[in-house]
């Protein structure tokens, strides 16, 4: 039982400390992604500032201001590129994370199966010697109960042997 006891409490404690270590993982990626997100927040924040600014003649937009936004819009797209594929690592890393987690689950409930299975032989086995020890026990005690009767039989018939040489030898003696 304390095998069962301790193996079951290693399984939680290992189970424990691939969660704590998935969830650092995890919480990388999470601060990786959140930072591209601010890094795209700025780009667009530039890119409508870029929007706005006009070095033109009378205030229009020259060829260069266009093309200033072009490139941050391009900027932005590719930093959105980035952000879709680090998000599918995340998502992936969730999948494994749940399969992993279903698959420990899985583990740990054939354990238990196997270790209910382990302790219901073994408490029929226990039942089992108990029986045996009732029925050894009686028998002990009848074998005991004989041995007694035997020993105080075989005491009077020795008493009723040296009672009955006396009376002999006085009833010899009488003659």
């Amino acid at each position: 039982m304390k095998r069962i006891l301790t193996a079951f409490i290693l399984v939680i404690f290992n189970l424990s400390l691939s969660a704590q270590t998935d969830t650092s993982a995890y919480n990388s990626q999470r601060i990786k992604i959140n930072k591209l997100l601010e890094n795209r927040s700025m780009k667009f924040s530039q890119y409508d500032n870029s929007l706005t600014k006009r070095t033109g003649i009378f205030g229009l937009k020259t060829k260069r201001d266009m093309q200033v936004s072009n490139d941050i819009l391009t900027k932005i797209v590719l930093t959105d590129n980035e952000i879709f594929s680090e998000l599918k690592i995340l998502l992936d890393y969730k999948d494994f994370e749940k399969k992993e987690v279903e698959h420990r689950a899985v583990t740990v409930e054939g354990r238990i199966e196997r270790f209910q299975s382990t302790i219901t032989k073994l408490q029929q086995e226990n039942d089992k010697l108990k029986d045996e020890n009732i029925k050894h026990s009686a028998s002990f005690d009848k074998m005991k109960f004989y041995l007694t009767t035997s020993l105080i039989a075989l005491a009077l018939a020795i008493i009723y042997a040296i009672r009955g040489k006396k009376l002999r030898k006085a009833d010899i003696k009488r003659i």
